[in-house]
């Protein structure tokens, strides 16, 4: 009884129940002291909410957009190549590919030696629809960056590719 007299007086004082718990020391994402994976990860999740809000009105999801980038920048790469340069499962990049072929901005076509593996290139709609979308991206990574020198920047790509190598092999005991 004391619980539910409880939880009705933070409704009528307006408290939503259900917002996170406020952390016993600095404010969520402030705190420079905590657990470091925890940080990058809050880090990853609001820059990736931030993308996929900055698309949107183009209709293009933040998976959509990692794919179009990769198929771009490499020669004719396969969903399976698509799947272990993204970090998405096979089953995912195949949804991805599907849905952006179906909308004109992926072409798969078979490989010349190997005709069961599928070759992927953009489509030339898909060109532009892709400038727009990096623009809009790389004015969020322009924000990512503000005052850092150009050396700090340097440092923290590095420590970033560093971390993605060390942690990205296979565990080895």
């Amino acid at each position: 009884m004391v619980k539910r007299t409880a939880m009705l007086a933070n409704r009528q004082h307006g408290e939503n129940q259900n917002a996170a718990p406020k952390p016993k020391s600095a404010a969520r994402g402030n705190d420079a002291d905590g657990h470091i994976g925890y940080i990058l990860r809050l880090a990853q999740v609001a820059v990736r909410n931030r993308i996929e809000r900055a698309l949107a009105d183009l209709g293009v999801t933040h998976p959509q957009f990692s794919v179009l980038t990769i198929v771009n920048a490499y020669d004719a790469p396969s969903a399976a190549d698509i799947a272990r340069l993204s970090l998405l499962t096979p089953q995912t990049v195949n949804v991805i590919v599907h849905n952006l072929e179906r909308d004109g901005l992926i072409e798969r076509t078979p490989d010349p030696v190997h005709g069961r593996i599928l070759r992927l290139s953009l489509s030339e709609e898909a060109r532009p629809l892709l400038k727009r979308c990096r623009g809009r991206v790389n004015e969020i990574e322009k924000r990512m960056l503000v005052g850092l020198s150009a050396a700090e920047e340097r440092a923290v790509r590095r420590w970033l590719a560093g971390l993605a190598v060390t942690f990205g092999e296979a565990d080895t005991g």
